[in-house]
């Protein structure tokens, strides 16, 4: 196990479209908890998908993986389109009794982001287990597969890390992308910046990214999101338990206050079986 002290949270990304079957409650909790074991201190954690994005030019949006709360919500015209079954509920619930924190992740396109908000903490705000909510970025007011995202400004950050703390002023928000400057240029609050770069010639490129994307935020807490198929020809060569050597060489190389590393379900099954 390893003693490095600032790492924080050691978990999974779960996705509608990363593992099929769509595992268990329980798979996924194993999954966690195997990754805080190679990890002393931390705490484990889902970067939970709640939907996936619809591409439809300008009108690209979210499908989201529950019901309209109550029925009341506005879905934007269409933007955001809600299933006739909550698919997750189940999951926070046992999430709830096994002292795993997830935070609910969104591929927006060009839904409103605050009726994201809204809706998906109406829905599964009761639960203790969630502690945040997040923007894959790469998603934001996208048009398309492969099309470009829309940065986020310091004035859109500012304002969707107050919608979500207004809900409980505990919960953190995080914005992901691999393109550091797609992020806000200054405005830091206490918001938590994922990378999920891939596709990488060596471990060291890999490294030397992760780090210069974690200084850019300066103090403020980061995540690797990591294990991408793209880059299994060199992780695959590293020593066992991989995931604990790739998060040991990220948090001992970076100064920031709280460091997360977390394994992308794409691959998942195969250094958890």
């Amino acid at each position: 196990m390893s003693s490095v002290s600032n790492i924080k949270w050691t978990g999974v990304r779960s996705s509608p479209y990363g593992i099929e079957p769509f595992p268990q409650p329980e798979y996924w909790d194993k999954a966690m908890k195997t990754m805080t074991g190679y990890f002393s201190g931390s705490t484990p954690v889902a970067v939970w998908g709640i939907g996936e994005i619809i591409f439809d030019d300008t009108n690209s949006g979210m499908k989201m993986g529950f019901p309209n709360p109550a029925g009341k919500y506005d879905d934007d015209n269409g933007k955001i389109r809600f299933s006739e079954e909550d698919k997750y509920e189940n999951y926070f619930s046992y999430f709830d009794s096994q002292g795993i924190q997830v935070f609910l992740q969104v591929e927006s396109g060009f839904a409103d982001i605050g009726l994201l908000i809204d809706a998906t903490f109406q829905q599964y705000g009761h639960h203790p287990s969630i502690i945040g909510f997040g923007v894959d970025v790469e998603w934001y007011r996208s048009k398309c597969d492969g099309c470009k995202n829309e940065p986020v400004t310091d004035e859109l950050a500012k304002v969707w890390e107050e919608k979500v703390k207004s809900y409980n002023h505990s919960y953190q928000l995080f914005l992901k992308h691999y393109d550091k400057f797609q992020l806000p240029p200054t405005y830091r609050g206490d918001i938590i910046f994922i990378d999920d770069t891939q596709k990488f010639s060596s471990y060291e490129e890999f490294l030397n990214e992760m780090i210069d994307f974690a200084d850019y935020f300066g103090t403020n807490s980061v995540m690797f999101q990591i294990g991408y198929k793209s880059d299994k020809p060199w992780w695959e060569q590293l020593p066992q338990p991989i995931p604990q050597k790739i998060g040991q060489d990220l948090a001992q190389k970076s100064s920031n206050r709280d460091v997360g590393v977390i394994w992308v379900d794409f691959t998942l099954k195969e250094i958890i079986p």
